[in-house]
């Protein structure tokens, strides 16, 4: 089923909820009026029988009812207007009865009620007050009476106008809600049209951004944030894939070459082997390239999940201190470690951590001279163990600092493929320290060596 419009959606949420509260009003209004008009009427009908029993009180003495009539009929007539009287005592004979009363047969009930009721009069509607008075000895029953027909002729019309006038105010009210939605909303168009405007081609377009200080401008400026990723995404994307393509390119074309000029004449088995020797060794570096760009592209797409465990950080750095001892033995280099005995637990993947410290310390040996010397340690510093790997190197130019960790940048642009790598490690190392919770920085300066330091955060509690 197809969803409607937003637009009409309002429209009819804005219907309904004026629909209602135009109902409740017409309700009430209605009710209170009608309450109104009785309780406006019940209160002349008390005040009328009042002065009746008044009266009563000052005829009637005890044994005697002679000018009770004749007063009473004086009363209705000159000081109550010809209003609707009708009095009769215990045995129920009448002592007075208006002539509108006599018309409208109105009876004398045996158990008076306590408040006025409605009476049917022939056809005219009335409210009718029964009261029963003690004077004189004497009991008597008053009955006061008023017309209703003009009042419930006003409230008909009333009824009528609030039938007539309620659909009408609707239809109205559906009409502006559905041109007030449209103005609401079309911001919310132009948004979508210029946004549907920004493809791969121009991703650096942006949203023009009201100053209104309101939903549309917010939803403007995080659309603009969702571009601004977006772009950096896909520049990152498109480099890394211009980069790796550039990577890759130059050791097949190294292999490919070899093997033509082999094969371009007969050579000695030597030769051959020789050869063959050369093209393994940048089928090993190729690979290496390959599986780190895997990792990237894994740990880009959600795909490289690390396995957390509670992990002994110095036992995983000590095994890394061991391959890299051996590194920078082979190379001239003085290693040295300072790992505590005790153990340093946090919440990580050991074969990750031993990754990112072998990086570090691969990285410390590749652009370290001879006789130089690397320093690693671990200690720990608030909440937090601190590994730091410590090289006299060639160091880093400030300006590059902020780039070393980008994928293929290298901070020594004249090292070769052989000598410096492709720029892939430190990259990886990052997304290895923030994947765990951590940090990793680095201060260097040229020809005075680099420093780099992975802060991770502890777990006290060995499971």
């Amino acid at each position: 089923m197809r969803t409607l419009p937003i637009r009409l959606r309002l429209t009819a949420w804005y219907f309904v909820v004026f629909a209602v509260v135009l109902s409740a009003f017409g309700v009430s209004a209605y009710v209170e009026m009608r309450h109104s008009i009785r309780q406006t009427v019940d209160e002349e009908l008390k005040i009328r029988a009042e002065g009746v029993r008044q009266l009563i009180a000052q005829v009637v003495r005890p044994g005697g009812e002679e000018d009770l009539e004749e007063e009473l009929r004086d009363h209705t007539e000159l000081r109550a207007g010809g209003a609707l009287l009708q009095v009769s005592d215990a045995q129920g004979n009448w002592l007075y009865r208006s002539t509108a009363m006599r018309d409208y047969a109105v009876p004398r009930p045996a158990n008076p009620p306590a408040k006025p009721v409605d009476f049917l009069g022939n056809p005219v509607p009335l409210r009718v007050w029964s009261r029963r008075v003690e004077e004189g000895g004497q009991s008597y029953l008053i009955q006061s009476a008023f017309e209703m027909d003009d009042f419930y002729e006003a409230l008909d019309r009333f009824e009528l106008l609030l039938v007539i006038s309620i659909p009408t105010l609707l239809l109205f009210a559906a009409a502006g809600g559905y041109w007030i939605s449209a103005r609401a909303l079309a911001p919310v168009d132009q948004i979508a049209r210029t946004a549907q405007t920004i493809s791969a081609q121009n991703l650096s377009s942006r949203l023009a951004v009201p100053n209104s200080d309101d939903e549309l401008q917010r939803l403007s400026e995080t659309l603009n944030g969702m571009f601004e990723r977006l772009d950096a995404a896909f520049k990152r994307i498109t480099q890394f894939t211009a980069d790796a393509s550039h990577e890759l390119r130059t050791p097949i074309a190294v292999m490919r070459t070899r093997a033509e000029l082999s094969l371009r004449k007969a050579r000695s088995a030597g030769e051959y082997r020789e050869v063959i020797a050369e093209v393994l060794a940048e089928l090993e570096k190729t690979s290496g390239l390959i599986e780190q760009l895997m990792f990237l592209a894994r740990a880009d797409s959600g795909g490289q999940t690390p396995h957390f465990t509670a992990t002994n950080v110095a036992d995983v750095l000590r095994e890394a201190c061991h391959q890299g001892s051996a590194l920078a033995e082979a190379r001239q280099i003085a290693f040295h470690s300072q790992i505590p005995d005790n153990a340093v637990w946090i919440q990580g993947d050991a074969t990750m951590l031993r990754r990112l410290f072998l990086i570090l310390i691969d990285n410390a040996v590749k652009y370290t001279p001879a006789n130089g010397q690397i320093e690693v340690s671990l200690r720990q510093d608030g909440g937090h163990a601190v590994a730091e790997v410590r090289d006299t190197g060639i160091g880093i130019a400030e300006a590059d600092l902020p780039n070393v960790f980008e994928r293929f940048y290298r901070a020594d642009k004249a090292r070769t493929r052989e000598s410096g790598g492709v720029g892939l490690g430190l990259s990886i190392g990052r997304w290895i320290a923030e994947v765990h919770s951590g940090t990793i920085e680095v201060r260097s300066s040229l020809g005075h060596g680099s420093s780099f330091q992975v802060r991770l955060p502890l777990s006290h509690a060995r499971v």
